[in-house]
């Protein structure tokens, strides 16, 4: 979804995704063969076969412009999209010659969801983002559908990141390790033949979750969910979610959203915060929530209204505390992640992504 503004083809700037292929595939896909490896791509945010379908043709391409052996390349497509949710199948089909499996997004998963159904109703409204887990109805159907669908057709269904990340206070670092162990847990059960991991620091415990479970086994491929009878209904079941939107849901969506954006205008893509590694997923979940509450003026826990006056209340509070944090050095970055967060999340339009307009118009 992003361009490349700094390389331009024909007059218009260049497609983000297929620049940074291009050029990587271009100067290492040999070398990664010749060392017993190969070019091993994640493709996210797809919403249909149709991109399934040209990625597919651009690899073809590439693997007979170096000379390579088709079906050398292989990509794990990234199911994180509630309209992706529908075409697993087609996905699969068009990749076949490259698929590694699906993979459960579960951060853009959300945030999809939200933007898609944004306009359609307050039943359509999500609580906040901490009562949003894996086990609410909509989420656990989501990735049934997918260990399935995976199974069905031979490939692999990759779990999701917990975004626990280590931490230096030996409590925090052991409740953060039982909680991740406990997500990964519930994967391996639920079929998934692997996962995601937020820090490199978590690999040996996230292994010894799926070694136990597989034993001496590579992985559970060959276990089909024939008991799993997902429906569109059950993909769509918002309305089921359990929880609340709450004054401490509003402020960590302002907090996250003011830091990350900290973080990305300052050239980092995933930042530590609040102990969670955050990504430009979940701030795009705090951002939207912000924007779908008060375009229903949601009400919350305590009977109070989300109106434009009490986010800007609660966003001058939260602001305050994040200056005390930046200091004067970081004041200039910090006034500007605080002037963006506002327009994305409380302006009329909606852009589509957080992103693209903070690239086009706030980076050189």
């Amino acid at each position: 979804h992003l361009t490349e503004k700094h390389i331009r083809i024909g007059g218009h700037s260049s497609s983000g995704s297929l620049t940074d292929f291009g050029l990587y595939f271009f100067h290492n896909a040999k070398e990664l063969i010749k060392r017993g490896s190969g070019p091993y791509y994640y493709l996210p945010k797809m919403e249909s076969h149709l991109e399934a379908r040209l990625w597919a043709e651009v690899f073809s391409f590439s693997e007979e412009y170096l000379g390579i052996p088709h079906g050398t390349i292989r990509a794990t497509c990234l199911i994180e999209t509630i309209m992706g949710v529908f075409e697993m199948d087609e996905i699969l089909y068009e990749l076949r010659d490259y698929s590694s499996g699906l993979n459960a997004g579960r951060w853009d998963y959300i945030f999809s969801a939200i933007k898609k159904f944004r306009d359609s109703g307050p039943s359509w409204v999500l609580p906040d983002r901490s009562d949003i887990t894996m086990q609410v109805p909509f989420m656990h159907a989501y990735t049934e559908l997918l260990v399935k669908t995976c199974h069905q057709r031979g490939a692999h269904a990759i779990g999701g990141m917990s975004a626990f990340i280590p931490s230096k206070d030996p409590a925090v670092n052991a409740e953060s390790e039982r909680k991740v162990r406990e997500d990964k847990t519930r994967e391996v059960e639920a079929g998934f033949d692997g996962s995601w991991v937020a820090h490199p620091g978590m690999v040996g415990y996230v292994r010894e979750v799926f070694d136990g479970y597989l034993k001496d086994r590579p992985n559970q491929v060959d276990r089909q969910r024939e008991d799993v009878n997902v429906t569109a209904k059950e993909l769509l079941d918002f309305a089921s979610t359990p929880g609340a939107i709450t004054e401490a849901g509003v402020r960590t969506n302002v907090a996250v959203g003011l830091r990350y954006l900290y973080s990305w205008l300052g050239g980092n893509g995933a930042a530590a915060i609040y102990g969670l590694m955050e990504d430009a997923a979940t701030a795009e979940i705090s951002r939207s929530q912000i924007w779908q509450w008060l375009r229903y003026q949601c009400e919350l826990d305590d009977g109070r209204k989300v109106t434009p006056q009490l986010v800007e209340e609660l966003f001058a509070d939260e602001y305050g505390k994040f200056l005390e944090e930046v200091g004067e050095a970081g004041k200039e970055r910090a006034e500007q992640s605080a002037r963006i967060f506002k327009e994305v999340c409380m302006q009329g339009e909606f852009p589509t992504f957080l992103t693209v307009p903070v690239y086009a118009n706030e980076l050189e």
